[in-house]
């Protein structure tokens, strides 16, 4: 795992913070949370090819 998943991961919750923090204080508090799911949804897209290649180290190490 490289340094950019994880700024790039940062940014996502960044960005789904203030926009949630906004949502809540307009009083829309259904659009914010519909947004935190969408960047919980984000972040796992950009997990599952690194959690592949973890499955695939660990068959490996155990000779599956």
């Amino acid at each position: 795992m490289n340094i950019t998943l994880v700024l790039k991961i940062a940014g996502v919750g960044l960005l789904v913070s203030i926009a949630c923090q906004i949502l809540s204080k307009t009083g829309r508090e259904e659009q914010s949370t519909y947004v935190a799911v969408a960047g919980v949804i984000i972040v796992m897209l950009m997990l599952v090819s690194e959690i592949g290649s973890l499955f695939n180290a660990i068959r490996s190490v155990f000779g599956l």
